[in-house]
């Protein structure tokens, strides 16, 4: 699947992947298309085998805060109307499986299930002794907020969370809730330079090196810091992915996990012009033999290898966006677009493989979009936006209608990035009273040979 890689109506942000038998899960919060907030009262899980990638199946609500029609809250501290669920992880241990949840203005709580989908039953609230001089923020007062868990292979178990500030701290593995006293950790990644903690702990241990991967401040970056005790210290050692690459950034959360013999950074991305309404993406990284992980550009890959130019690419997977706030968003859960494009916005998608050579020297390009009373071209660029730097295949007029326009344009072959430049098509000498004007809603597009 392309970025986003699950169904694109479905908004799971802060994706914390686990690897359980032959299968990957992905645990994280649940947006809403449209919405005004971050996050909302349950959470759902899905999940794909590692033998495909492609397929991924939602198992359903795991966990509530809130009764909805189907299910009742699982938590009865919770009022329903502030109480939301957020940034979730998930570990195994003994056969069993424990949710860690962080529940906004409320105390944070573990459950357990049988079976990594869940759904999960509640244990308990997290349990911990406040020492002596120590006030209400202490382990965030019971928030525990992000909660990143890590089951050592001797099966000792830790916690990390923190928002602005990090803490982690020991838990007692026979119950898996209760923090042992004297274990408790402040700052086990400052927020001075170069770490810079913002939110947002995932531990995770490859070898014999333990990871954080963690949002900094700026937030739009996963980075990642390296030590070779739980404990720490950390070291900084890098950016991993930046959503605000070209694109409409926000906040980010996410994790490494290896699937087969690829690693992989999951991650998300914004919709709407908002920081809200959150899709999961995932990129492919490296491990060095040194432990390090060179940072990786958003692409609009997921699971590919290469996208296929010659099959309809709905227009919402770019992963450039530049311009004045051009922005994805979604009508209904069939309909999604770029809207608000206007002159001078930049759409890209990274990669398309457009195979070998063939006959023709031209191939058409094809795209569907919502008219907005304007007349506007794209100039379609290979491998560079820039209009001197790239090279142009062509040019695409749109009309002021809804419909489909088409152009021929140069053949290619290979791989390459795709950038659509677009330009109004006002001229006069009032022409630059339509540089703000929504050109036209962009919302699949196709070449064919």
């Amino acid at each position: 699947m392309p970025n986003p890689y699950l169904p694109l109506h479905e908004y799971i942000p802060d994706g914390e992947p686990r690897l359980f038998g032959d299968r990957v899960y992905i645990y994280g919060s649940h947006d809403n298309a449209g919405s005004d907030s971050f996050c909302d009262f349950k959470l759902k899980v899905w999940s794909a085998s590692v033998d495909n990638l492609n397929d991924w199946v939602c198992h359903g609500d795991a966990f509530h805060t809130q009764a909805d029609r189907d299910h009742p809250s699982d938590t009865d501290w919770t009022d329903g109307v502030k109480n939301a669920l957020f940034a979730p992880d998930v570990v195994e241990k003994d056969g069993k499986y424990y949710l860690y949840a962080y529940i906004m203005d409320a105390k944070g709580c573990v459950a357990v299930s049988d079976k990594p989908e869940g759904p999960f039953k509640l244990i308990s609230q997290y349990k911990y002794n406040i020492p002596e001089g120590r006030g209400d923020e202490f382990c965030n007062n019971g928030w525990f907020i992000d909660p990143g868990t890590l089951v050592d292979d001797d099966g000792r178990v830790y916690v990390y969370c923190g928002f602005e500030k990090s803490f982690m701290a020991e838990l007692n593995a026979d119950n898996m809730y209760e923090v042992i006293d004297g274990t408790y950790i402040d700052d086990i990644i400052p927020v001075e330079e170069p770490h810079r903690f913002f939110e947002a702990c995932s531990p995770r241990k490859v070898g014999d090196v333990y990871y954080m991967i963690y949002s900094p401040n700026p937030g739009s970056r996963l980075v990642y810091a390296t030590s070779k005790s739980p404990t720490g210290p950390f070291e900084f050692r890098g950016i991993i992915v930046d959503n605000a690459d070209n694109y409409p950034g926000g906040n980010d959360h996410g994790s490494i996990c290896k699937i087969k013999d690829q690693w992989y950074i999951f991650y998300h991305r914004m919709t709407n012009g908002t920081i809200m309404s959150r899709r999961a993406c995932v990129e492919r990284i490296e491990i060095l033999p040194d432990g390090s992980i060179p940072q990786v550009e958003m692409t609009s890959l997921g699971f590919e290898e290469s996208l296929n130019p010659y099959k309809i690419t709905p227009a919402e997977i770019a992963c450039y966006l530049t311009g004045e706030k051009p922005l994805i968003t979604e009508k209904n859960v069939f309909e999604r677009y770029i809207t608000n494009i206007k002159s001078g916005t930049v759409i890209g998608y990274k990669y398309f493989d457009f195979g070998e050579d063939f006959s023709s020297k031209t191939m058409e390009f094809i795209a569907d979009v919502k008219g907005t009373g304007c007349k506007s071209k794209i100039t379609l660029m290979l491998d560079d936006p820039d209009l001197e730097r790239g090279a142009s295949l062509g040019t695409l007029e749109i009309g002021m209608n809804d419909g489909q326009y088409s152009a021929a344009v140069t053949s290619v072959t290979g791989r390459h990035a795709v950038y659509f430049v677009v330009e109004h098509c006002f001229g006069g000498w009032f022409k630059d009273m339509f540089d703000g004007r929504n050109l036209f809603e962009l919302i699949s597009f196709v070449f064919v040979k």
